[in-house]
């Protein structure tokens, strides 16, 4: 958690940044103002890292102890040209960069660049710079747009991993050229370091206020790329991916991978201990995911393109140890060109009218022998019927895949006002010691429900959260669970199932079925007596009220009112 100072950093940091998303605003739609205000933010910190790694090799190479130093001796003497020259130099060695996993960020895509040259390049104008070998080039500039792209243009080409990833379409911006100058002089004062966060942080900070930002911006088409943190931070906590393969095949912005990596680092693991997949539908998108995971340093594997996660599988022999998703809830005509037939299928064919099952049975058909699997439906996966809903639920029921069921409050989501649950599978209930260490006792023939409908408050008028306890509430009590330490069952919250009571609700999984009506605390005051206070207390506000309109009534008329 951080302090109030480092939080104070961070709400001015937000309010500056929205401020630079506002001045696009009238020009641009939210969509597309979303791409230009995160990819400049992505070239600042990127070009932060740099400056920052180039200030450390400058006192490295000065300093006699070090081994990178060089002895001004040898070039005439601390205040020669020569030297200066040589320090120079060695300043654009890429090595030196790359050995602290530091991007190597080429002189024209450079922040300073930038700022120095978005005013005379409109209307077009010829830049010099010089490449890492120290030769001179010049560059014929059209826009303050395609001195952006050449910018980005320029990072990719240095840094493979980003191929095809970054947003290069600045230059077809209709925007006038003075405001997105404007823009990155305004994102110029944005402070990607301070003395205890980490830039990183800083930055994964922005990256996830700007997505929620732009969420609330687009309405529905913004959400479906952005889950709210706490209800990533819900599953992850619960499933505990410490180490191996994490997919996500439904990825949107990469929320999942992003909550994996703070909750490792968290509880002092290594993030280079899992192995990131993910596949996504939409272009811009899959770029986000990308981008989100490069600012971490975080290694990943998206696939060869963005693709329909149904028919163009970018991971097919891929077996997970922990699959995370939330696919687009109820989702129609999802089923174009996929067979009747398919081999994920193997719990029933998922209706073409609803996808929710689709993506349930193409996350079991990629968990490992051991993996568990947490995924966000709406409510109507626990109990529909319709077109062979109900005959896939009851085949995964038989089969003891499924281990916990939650009920989520309303109001959490921006996109949607549909009521969502978190379906946690596992493929193995049996005892064994989980990747996070714990005793897992024999879970066979059981499975968890827990409700939590009245957890949360209200962020703002429309939005609903959890706090950091409620979170811990539902996760403790499901580790509990599992591990058969500290837990019992609490009416109106959560009921650890048999296999056979859920066969005598027809294999309905809603929650609110099993934990029953929370107890009642008894004040000693008989029903009847209870029952014949409250009347006569409604009597009496009764009379009061038409004494009150009465009046009222009486006091209009005094004012010439025909009441």
């Amino acid at each position: 958690m951080t302090n109030s100072e480092e939080q104070q950093f961070l709400n001015d940091l937000e309010k500056k940044l929205w401020n630079a998303a506002d001045k696009l605003r009238s020009t641009l739609d939210a969509a597309q103002y979303k791409h230009t205000v995160l990819g400049l933010i992505f070239l600042k910190y990127v070009s932060d890292a740099f400056d920052i790694r180039r200030d450390e090799l400058r006192q490295q190479l000065t300093d006699a102890d070090h081994d990178y130093f060089l002895d001004p001796e040898d070039f005439g003497g601390a205040d020669s040209e020569d030297y200066a020259a040589e320090i120079d130099i060695e300043l654009e060695v890429r090595d030196y960069y790359l050995e602290t996993n530091t991007f190597w960020v080429p002189q024209q895509a450079r922040w300073q660049f930038l700022q120095d040259n978005n005013k005379a390049v409109i209307g077009g104008a010829e830049l010099s710079f010089q490449d890492e070998r120290g030769e001179d080039k010049t560059l014929k500039i059209s826009s303050v747009g395609h001195l952006i792209d050449n910018a980005l243009e320029a990072i990719e080409a240095d840094n493979p991993k980003l191929k095809g990833v970054l947003n290069k379409r600045y230059t077809q911006l209709q925007i006038d050229q003075s405001k997105l100058g404007e823009l990155i002089d305004l994102i110029a004062t944005v402070p990607f370091n301070h003395a205890s966060l980490n830039s990183k942080d800083i930055l994964g900070h922005v990256y996830e206020y700007m997505l929620g930002q732009f969420a609330l911006a687009e309405g529905k088409k913004g959400g479906q790329f952005y889950t709210p943190k706490s209800i990533v931070s819900l599953i992850v906590q619960m499933l505990e991916p410490f180490r191996g393969r994490v997919y996500d095949p439904a990825m949107g912005s990469g929320g999942f991978f992003v909550q994996s990596e703070h909750f490792i680092t968290e509880h002092r693991g290594k993030i280079g201990e899992v192995s990131i997949y993910g596949q996504e539908y939409n272009h811009t998108t899959w770029q986000l995911a990308a981008m989100n995971m490069a600012i971490r340093g975080i290694d990943f594997n998206f696939g060869k393109e963005p693709a329909n996660t149904y028919i163009n599988d970018q991971h097919p022999d891929l077996r997970a140890d922990f699959v995370m998703a939330n696919p687009p809830f109820n989702m129609k005509e999802w089923d174009t060109g996929v067979a009747d037939d398919d081999k994920r299928w193997q719990y029933g064919r998922p209706p073409s009218g609803n996808a929710n099952f689709a993506w349930l049975q193409h996350m079991l058909y990629h968990l490992a022998p051991n993996g568990s699997m947490g995924l966000l439906l709406a409510n109507g996966s626990m109990s529909s019927n319709t077109n062979n809903e109900g005959e896939i639920r009851k085949r995964l029921i038989e089969a003891d895949l499924v281990e916990c069921m939650v009920a989520l409050p309303g109001q959490l989501f921006t996109n949607t006002q549909i009521p969502a649950c978190i379906w946690f599978l596992s493929k193995n209930k049996g005892a064994r010691t989980s990747v996070a260490g714990r005793k897992l006792r024999d879970r066979q023939g059981e499975v968890l429900f827990i409700d939590a409908r009245n957890l949360g408050y209200m962020k703002d008028r429309v939005l609903r959260d959890f706090t950091q306890e409620d979170l811990n509430q539902v996760t403790e009590t499901y580790h509990n669970w599992q591990t058969g330490e500290n837990y019992e069952d609490v009416p109106g919250f959560v009921k650890a199932a048999k296999l056979e009571e859920l066969q005598k609700h027809d294999f309905v999984l809603t929650p609110g079925r099993y934990v029953g009506a929370a107890a009642e605390e008894d004040d000693g005051e008989p029903f009847a007596e209870k029952m014949a206070r409250l009347t006569g207390q409604l009597k009496t506000q009764f009379a009061e009220s038409d004494r009150l309109e009465a009046e009222i009534k009486k006091n209009l008329a005094g004012l010439g009112f025909d009441v």
